[in-house]
């Protein structure tokens, strides 16, 4: 039975739909723009991210449920009273955004605790396609409408990454980087992760840290397709405190075969 108090998949995706209809043409109007200060999250803000954040408030305030919302913007919100979180980041890739480049997305994960591990359920929405991927707990993961799995073989195939600082990060991940037939920077670890989720890409890695709305979302998408998700070094990642900190280095693969083998090449 659904507790009609706490936030689920069905409230979170009528978001994802609002934002899918406002944002791009926000987005084209803001072509260019420059940041209009820093989040939360010590990031760069643009004027896109505060408007779709916006929206998020709004339609969580509409709910009229008990929630405590913790946003790479803003940081942290209680409505009615505050409860579960529900980490979003409004727009991930939000410098391929107003740099022109079509792909980015909203990531959203409720947790019912207060680290990573407790992530009941996870949302990310390609703004751009409109293509919703979520989780939720024990159910798998779901792209559009269908549930989908991990890459189950052992072909080093397509790995995505992301560098917040090229010249440090790119040297540190080659020897991996290079197993692969190709490599991709989409700029948004929301997509990266459910692109994992969803089979079409082989493994993801990040050797900065990251926070943990960035991949709350995309952690669940992850597990419930089943694959495999630790920091570069192999560590489990289920205690990871839920806030705006950036917290740990990401390590997904489809497989432990192939995750074993990326493991190794780290370490070279």
């Amino acid at each position: 039975m659904i507790d009609r108090q706490i936030v689920n998949i069905n409230d979170i995706r009528k978001i994802g739909r609002r934002l899918k209809e406002e944002i791009p043409p926000l987005v084209w109007e803001e072509f260019g723009s420059a940041p209009i200060g820093r989040g939360a999250g010590g990031d760069k803000t643009y004027q896109i991210d505060k408007k779709a954040e916006d929206i998020v408030f709004e339609e969580i305030e509409k709910l009229g449920k008990p929630v405590t919302i913790v946003s790479e913007e803003y940081g942290t919100k209680e409505i009615k009273g505050g409860g579960h979180r529900l980490l979003v980041d409004p727009v991930d890739g939000s410098r391929n955004a107003v740099s022109g480049i079509p792909l980015f997305s909203t990531s959203i994960a409720l947790i019912e605790g207060d680290t990573v591990g407790d992530v009941s359920t996870g949302y990310v929405i390609n703004l751009i396609s409109g293509d919703e991927f979520w989780a939720i707990k024990g159910q798998g993961s779901i792209f559009n409408g269908k549930p989908v799995r991990t890459q189950q073989d052992e072909s080093f195939s397509v790995i995505a990454y992301e560098a917040q600082t090229p010249r440090v990060d790119i040297p540190s991940i080659l020897p991996l980087l290079s197993l692969f037939n190709r490599v991709r920077c989409f700029g948004s670890t929301a997509l990266d992760m459910a692109f994992l989720a969803q089979g079409a890409v082989s493994m993801f890695v990040t050797p900065a840290p990251s926070r943990s709305f960035d991949f709350a979302a995309g952690y669940l998408l992850i597990k419930e397709a089943g694959g495999i998700i630790t920091d570069i070094n192999g560590k489990n990642i289920d205690h990871i405190p839920a806030d705006v900190k950036r917290s740990t280095t990401l390590l997904a693969s489809g497989n432990e075969v192939l995750h074993r083998k990326a493991l190794e090449m780290l370490k070279v």
